[in-house]
């Protein structure tokens, strides 16, 4: 393993078009009270990022990540050719969280705006790091999280022991495998050659 290393990120614009989805607008542009939230994100709002690389290997059991062993076929077929990954877990921070709460109860209209609006800036963070990746190290895989395909959702247990984010950017895993600060991610990115 090499790192883990953190890294911060303040995206300066957010994907509209994502913005709309997250919130299930069929809307073409942002109505003016999601400007207004865009306006005013919370304080101290930044992405934070915490990473490893390690080398894969494959087994009898499975794809060796170097944190653990997995036997997901869609996760192998994303890596092949790949000879290390950089697992990373990224968070919008706890704003989002607080402002969702907050306009819950004052405007639910705004409250799904700050929604959309943290899920659409979790994703800008794990765009621009991504795209530091591949400044670094060249051509890089589409990250790959737990949950997806079949790769099971479990694997966030063992991805928080190798990483310890809770330490290094404030992100908690619950019981039930969801992740607080809620606009967080945990992914894999394969890397051609480092």
């Amino acid at each position: 393993m090499t790192g883990p290393f953190l890294r911060t990120y303040l995206p300066d614009t957010l994907n509209e078009k994502e913005i709309l989805r997250y919130a299930g607008s069929k809307e073409k542009s942002l109505p003016p009270e999601a400007t207004e939230c865009l306006k005013a994100l919370p304080d101290g709002t930044a992405g934070r990022v915490v990473f490893a690389l390690y080398p894969i290997t494959e087994t009898p059991n499975g794809l060796d990540l170097g944190f653990t062993v997995t036997d997901s076929v869609n996760l192998k077929k994303n890596l092949r050719g790949c000879s290390h990954i950089a697992l990373f877990a990224a968070t919008a921070g706890v704003g989002f969280d607080r402002q969702v709460r907050k306009f819950e109860r004052l405007s639910p209209a705004r409250a799904l705006w700050y929604q959309a609006i943290g899920a659409a800036y979790a994703e800008a963070v794990c765009d621009a790091f991504c795209a530091e990746l591949r400044a670094e190290y060249g051509e890089i895989r589409p990250r790959f999280s737990p949950g997806y395909g079949d790769l099971p959702l479990s694997m966030q247990r063992d991805i928080f022991t190798a990483l310890q984010p809770e330490k290094h950017i404030g992100v908690t895993l619950g019981e039930n495998l969801f992740m607080t600060p809620s606009k967080s991610v945990t992914a894999i990115a394969g890397i051609l050659q480092v």
